[in-house]
């Protein structure tokens, strides 16, 4: 999810002698950044998409996503939406969980530069280029939704680092800051994954009658502020993402699990494909094309591919092994 982050400053003392001292270069300015994500992402054979190639009058896409006190959807698509400004949705939070998001951009519109865009963090700022223009891939775009926004996030992570390297080297802060990503993330999935699953859990057992409404929503308290706690132990903290739900409620889980529920398998085919970018999208687009309704022959797919081979280190790079499996 995004959240404005404040890039932080390091003090160094001063050297005594009077040599010059060597300052990291300034970053690029941020059309030059687009464009350098843009390149890595065509290099994969996603088409041009038009997006971020105007500055809009936008601050932000604003809208709230909610569902009842003990609703939890498997996805964003089973969640009430309504569009908003900054000052909110006006939907009745006593009523609903409630989800206020502040978008930077959205895949499919021919995105503009925001003004939450261009505030953003430069790692952030990278994820989200890469992550919207992956959306636009015509064999990704088959995935069922909750394994293309999984797809497109660890890919997105993978071309912004892959940029980064290419660009900055591999000591850059940019470069091991969204190096680390797709390892924090995977983090994050599996929090935000079994959070949902007991939640689930509980709110079946308070429609069969099992538990009353009192006693379902202290349930519900408890087992967010778990999650919550976890969360904020993980070290170290991300860069383009928040670790934690943006929303502590039904409706920032369900829309969370969206892009969480598939990404350790998805994660564990890049590992296995030995942490090759190309051959992953290459996995990836194969496993579109499967036949069968549902995630079912998606998910089966992928991990035959999973079990393929053993991993490599590097997150952008690899031997290819198991690529043409």
């Amino acid at each position: 999810m995004s959240v404005r982050r404040a890039a932080a400053a390091v003090l160094i003392p001063a050297a005594w002698c009077a040599c010059a001292v060597r300052r990291p270069a300034p970053p690029p300015p941020r059309a030059d950044m687009i464009r350098g994500v843009q390149q890595e992402v065509r290099r994969l054979g996603v088409p041009e998409t038009g997006n971020f190639e105007r500055k809009g009058k936008r601050e932000a896409y604003f809208r709230c996503y909610y569902t009842g006190k003990l609703e939890l959807p498997d996805s964003y698509e089973g969640l009430q939406m309504k569009d908003g400004s900054a000052a909110g949705c006006g939907v009745d939070e006593e009523r609903y969980d409630v989800f206020f998001y502040r978008i930077e951009a959205l895949a499919g519109t021919k995105t503009p530069v925001t003004q939450a865009f261009q505030e953003t963090s430069e790692e952030r700022a990278a994820f989200v280029v890469a992550h919207e223009d992956l959306h636009e891939d015509r064999a990704l775009e088959r995935l069922p939704v909750r394994v293309n926004e999984a797809a497109a996030t660890l890919l997105g992570f993978l071309a912004a680092a892959r940029y980064a390297r290419n660009q900055r080297g591999a000591g850059s802060e940019l470069y091991r800051n969204l190096a680390r990503e797709p390892g924090l993330y995977l983090k994050k999935a599996r929090l935000v994954n079994r959070g949902h699953r007991l939640l689930q859990e509980l709110y079946r057992r308070f429609d069969r009658g099992l538990l009353s409404r009192s006693e379902a929503l202290a349930e519900k308290e408890r087992l967010f502020a778990e999650m919550r706690e976890a969360c904020q132990r993980e070290e170290p903290e991300p860069t383009s993402f928040n670790k934690c739900l943006t929303a502590n409620n039904n409706a920032g889980l369900a829309f969370e699990i969206t892009y969480t529920r598939w990404y350790p398998l998805l994660y564990e085919v890049h590992q296995a494909l030995g942490g090759d970018l190309e051959a992953t999208i290459r996995a990836l687009r194969r496993a579109a094309g499967v036949r069968g309704e549902g995630e079912e022959p998606v998910k089966e797919a992928l991990e035959r591919i999973a079990r393929g081979c053993r991993p490599e280190r590097d997150v952008t790079g690899g031997d290819h092994c198991g690529a043409e499996r």
